[in-house]
């Protein structure tokens, strides 16, 4: 089948990986103008991980990532006031976790499929048309192909969604809070393979020691602070955080200081996808599109990898029966993202405790984490990945 995926971040090339091996023609369409590595760091486990390895790239992931060793939670003055070592998440995954850059992932997948299939860099779609056995998509170009099948992989934003389900407000949880992320050069301060985080009520501040003398910054807010609309431009953006975080207290000075240096800075709200049913007709959703977890679960990349692979599968098995495929797709991942929802909310709020005592809670349960039946159960829903992917041949 000729198949149309909408955005060549992480879940469409990995579909694309997979198209490709079972002999489709994948074309990915990709509103930003070249492929873009690098930005925020994500922690990377679980089936996602298991697919990587499926997919023949783990080396590169692997080299690529970074061997964090502890989450420190700071006081104001940066000594350490709690914490753990990362080696409760290596137990958890029977040492199969690394973090590194979302970018980088996605540009390691997508290398494996940027000679075999088309890309569209620059261009969008903007309008679609189902006619029962084949869908029309008119690309922001003005061109207007034919595809078997269009996938949504853009993203918690999604455009397809847009097009096909309704607006975004349908289909958006809001978790409760905003993050923004930027990178920086040559911050003074550094702790290699060290998550370090400082938290006052409703704000949380930390930073990460990358290669090449570079540092990633994450700031964590409450959705109260936020009383106007979404800014879009850097400069505003900064603007925002400067007022939202000033004073916070601990590095936040200088991290700001830092970030007034970047052009780039990633600034959303953290949200759950819950869309009823992921296809409609020969349209389908896959990754944050169809089951955004949150950017605070830390898994929702991996698992867009598995959905990939996933759908790619069944297609497979279903030969030309593709509405049983897409049934099939949903139906066997479904219940399992939903979990992981679930346990993405219970979780979200000890990133950014609304009050100093809830402060006080998180960093004392942090000591307990060296116990593995109490990191099972803070943790342990949000970690183990209680799915079976099949072995489709491919």
């Amino acid at each position: 089948m000729k198949i149309a995926i909408s955005g060549a971040g992480v879940a469409g090339p990995a579909l694309a990986h997979w198209l490709l091996r079972t002999g489709h023609e994948p074309t990915l369409i990709e509103e930003a103008p070249e492929f873009r590595a690098g930005g925020y760091v994500i922690d990377f486990w679980g089936i996602g991980y298991d697919v990587i390895e499926k997919m023949g790239i783990l080396p590169e992931v692997l080299a690529r990532g970074y061997q964090v060793q502890e989450v420190r939670l700071v006081k104001e003055s940066g000594a350490k006031a709690a914490g753990f070592s990362a080696d409760v998440f290596r137990r958890m995954t029977h040492d199969r976790f690394t973090s590194l850059p979302r970018g980088d992932l996605a540009e390691i997948i997508y290398d494996s499929v940027k000679d075999k299939a088309e890309t569209l860099f620059g261009n969008s779609v903007t309008k679609v048309q189902d006619t029962g056995d084949a869908v029309s998509v008119t690309l922001l170009s003005g061109e207007t192909r034919n595809f078997d099948l269009l996938i949504g992989a853009d993203g918690l934003h999604s455009n397809v969604r847009r097009l096909v389900w309704g607006e975004q407000e349908a289909f958006e949880r809001p978790v409760g809070f905003h993050v923004a992320a930027f990178v920086c050069s040559d911050y003074p301060h550094r702790d290699e393979d060290a998550y370090v985080s400082f938290a006052v009520p409703d704000l949380s501040i930390s930073r990460f020691a990358l290669r090449d003398n570079r540092t990633l910054a994450l700031f964590i807010f409450g959705n109260d602070r936020m009383t106007g609309p979404m800014p879009h431009d850097p400069a505003a953006k900064k603007a925002l955080l400067h007022q939202i975080f000033a004073g916070a207290g601990w590095e936040t000075h200088d991290l700001l200081d830092a970030m007034d240096e970047t052009n780039e800075i990633y600034l959303d709200r953290v949200s759950q996808s819950v869309v009823p049913s992921w296809s409609k007709g020969r349209t389908v959703l896959i990754g944050d599109a169809a089951a955004c977890p949150s950017l605070l679960a830390g898994e929702g990349t991996g698992l867009a990898i598995a959905e990939a692979y996933v759908l790619a599968g069944e297609l497979k098995q279903a030969g030309s029966d593709v509405p049983a495929a897409l049934r099939a797709y949903e139906t066997r991942l479904r219940p399992f993202l939903e979990g992981k929802q679930k346990a993405a909310l219970a979780m979200a709020s000890t990133f950014a405790p609304k009050t100093k005592f809830g402060i006080w809670l998180r960093n004392m349960a942090t000591h307990l984490m060296v116990i593995p039946p109490i990191a099972d159960m803070f943790v342990g829903d949000s970690v183990k990945d209680d799915v079976d992917l099949p072995d489709y041949g491919m």
